[in-house]
Order: C-alpha cells, then sequence, then structure tokens
C-alpha cells in the first residue's frame, strides 16, 4: 500500500497558539507555505473551509499557480454551489494545475455554523442532498452527452461540461464524517475516507464500519487519518512542549474571552463554549476521547482536543521523530495509506 502525506496551507499565518495578523488573505504567505510542502515532498495541502473564511478554492488556485508538483485538497462544502457549476470550477483548476486537484467533502458539524450560510437543514437532509451532490458532479465529470436529473434537491434538464477532469481516472474525491449517514454516503462516493487521529482501537473500528458499508457497494476506499505531530529531541522534551502549547491555549483563550468584541464562531483560540461546539459525530468521539484522559495508546495525546472542544483534527502523536515514525507505522498496519500533518507550534 502506497503512503500519501498531505499538510496544510492556510490563508494567513494562524493557528491554536499563534493569533492572526496581517491581510486576511496573504498571498505571500499562502506561496512560502505552499512551496515549502511542495519542497519538503508533501504530496497534497488541505485548503480548508468555513462559513468565515477565504474561499478555498481560490486559495487553492494561488497555491497551485506558485508550485508544479504539489497536489492541492480543497475543502467543499456540498450545498451553497450548483453541483454543475462546482464541477466546472474544479475541473478548470484541474487542468491549469496539470491534474493536481482533489476535493475533501465536509457536509458541515456545527449547526450554528452553517446558519451563517444560511443552512437549516437537519444533519439527515444535508447528508441526502451531499449524496445527490456527489452523484451530479460525478455525472457532470463523466458523462459525454448532456443528462437530466430530478431529485429531492436537485432539478437538471441538459447538464453538461465541456472541461472533464485532466486525468482519467478523474479528480479524487476525500470524505469527512463518523455518523451512519456519512459513513453510508462514503461508501458510495469516497475515493479516500478521512478521519481525525483516535486510538487505535477507535480507528480499526472506523475502518471497518467504512469497509462494510463500502463492500456493499463493490468499493475499496483509501483511508487517511490528522494528527498534528508534536516532536523534540528526547521524549520528555516532546511532553513538555505539549504542555506548554496547552498552556498557551489556555491563556490565549482567557485574553480572548476578554476582548469587546467577540471572535467568530469555531475560530481558532476561542473558549469551547457549549452553544460553540461542533455536533457532528468525529468532534462527538474526539470529546468523549478527551474526557477519559489525556494519554492514549503509547504517545496519542488529547490535551489540545479538550482546550478547543474539539472542534477539528487537534489529536496528537508526542514523541521523538523516530517514536511519532513508529506510531504513524502502526496506523498504517491498520490500513491508514494518508497522513494529513498539521503542525503544533507554540508562539
Amino acid at each position: 500500500m502506497s503512503v500519501e502525506f498531505i499538510g496544510y496551507v492556510s490563508a494567513r499565518e494562524q493557528s491554536e497558539t499563534i493569533s492572526p495578523s496581517g491581510p486576511e488573505v496573504d498571498t505571500g504567505y499562502i506561496a512560502a507555505t505552499a512551496l515549502l510542502h511542495e519542497r519538503a515532498g508533501f504530496d497534497r495541502a488541505l485548503v480548508a473551509f468555513h462559513s468565515s473564511s477565504p474561499e478555498s478554492l481560490l486559495i487553492a488556485q494561488h497555491a497551485a499557480s506558485v508550485t508544479t508538483q504539489l497536489g492541492l485538497l480543497i475543502a467543499h462544502r456540498p450545498g451553497f454551489t450548483a453541483p454543475t457549476l462546482a464541477a466546472r470550477q474544479f475541473a478548470t483548476l484541474d487542468h491549469l494545475s496539470k491534474g493536481r486537484v482533489a476535493v475533501h467533502v465536509i457536509t458541515g458539524g456545527n449547526d450554528q455554523e452553517l446558519k451563517a450560510d444560511g443552512d437549516y437543514l437537519t444533519k439527515t437532509e444535508r447528508y441526502a442532498r451531499t449524496a445527490e451532490y456527489l452523484e451530479v458532479l460525478r455525472r457532470e465529470w463523466t458523462s459525454n452527452k448532456p443528462f437530466d436529473h430530478s431529485g429531492a434537491h436537485y432539478h437538471l434538464e441538459g447538464a453538461h461540461s465541456d472541461v472533464k477532469p485532466y486525468r482519467q481516472e478523474g479528480i479524487p474525491i476525500y470524505f469527512g464524517g463518523a455518523s451512519d449517514e456519512a459513513i453510508e454516503v462514503a461508501a458510495r462516493q469516497a475515493d479516500a475516507y478521512a478521519l481525525w487521529g483516535e486510538t487505535l482501537e477507535g480507528t480499526k473500528e472506523l475502518i471497518q464500519r467504512v469497509r462494510n458499508a463500502a463492500a456493499l457497494h463493490h468499493r475499496f476506499p483509501r483511508f487517511s487519518i490528522s494528527f498534528s505531530p508534536i516532536i523534540a529531541e528526547t521524549e520528555s522534551q516532546a511532553w513538555e512542549r505539549a504542555a506548554a502549547i496547552e498552556e498557551e491555549i489556555l491563556k490565549r483563550q482567557k485574553q480572548i474571552d476578554q476582548l469587546p468584541t467577540p471572535s467568530a464562531l469555531d475560530t481558532a483560540g476561542v473558549s469551547p463554549e457549549l452553544k460553540g461546539l461542533p455536533t457532528n459525530e468525529g468532534s462527538r468521539r474526539l470529546q468523549a476521547l478527551s474526557a477519559r484522559g489525556d494519554r492514549h495508546d503509547s504517545r496519542l495525546w488529547t490535551g489540545v482536543t479538550r482546550a478547543t472542544g474539539g472542534r477539528w483534527n487537534s489529536t496528537s502523536l508526542v514523541g521523538t521523530a523516530s517514536q511519532v515514525a513508529e506510531s504513524l507505522l502502526a496506523y498504517y498496519r491498520l490500513g491508514i495509506g494518508t497522513f494529513l500533518i498539521r503542525a503544533s507550534t507554540v508562539a
């Protein structure tokens, strides 16, 4: 099984421990981080999506324009762009970048955040819309003649795209979500199923659920897992660094909480108030994991998860470089072929 490494490119520098500074869209920072990932040998870089953030497709376009090899994994939320238009947008960028586009489909896990974009559907309704959306997306990419579609969410007559994906195998679809509804959609549509870093036992259980569901459709997706590794020269120094990161996050949360103007929902650094916590199953799994303790298996750490309320890929593997590599190898043996790495940094 081949191994794929995915990094992270954002519109400007910021994290749980680094306050955002400079323009909201920092073209120099985007270019620099994209080039760093390419020169370091990453296969792809994720560009995230949020209801208040700069548009992911356009950030990815700029990253693609300054690189020649780096793939872009573009987070995309179905339902806010017509699937036919989205298909043409992704296929166009795929040609401009000579086949370097992949799409990471996120249906949305925070009801309050989704309302900021006018989405009031229930979770079940959202996943039903996503399933139909991806069906249309793939047909737009593959159909050689105009097609009609009549569904609960989309009605099309004579849909057709002159631009198809750059490569014959098409544009890969990565998919996240741990609920039963999410896994059913992933089983039918995902080329790669993405999960946040959990224990080996939890990861094995989730992989098996997806495999069982996908087998019913004669499909065999890849599996991706996300971590924020914390590495130092010695194991004790790595754990000290982990503690310092959590301490810095908690200190910044107190400072942000005292600001007269509240930060946007789900912003890095904001305290995990109950009303702002995500309701998706993946986050709930992380919340439950952190509630059981900070350390799991040999070096899985959930300190950031607890501090942030399980909002995103916040679990860490802590240790020396070789120890973290050994832990990644344990996940590889479970069937994980893709590793999404996001740095944890103390300011």
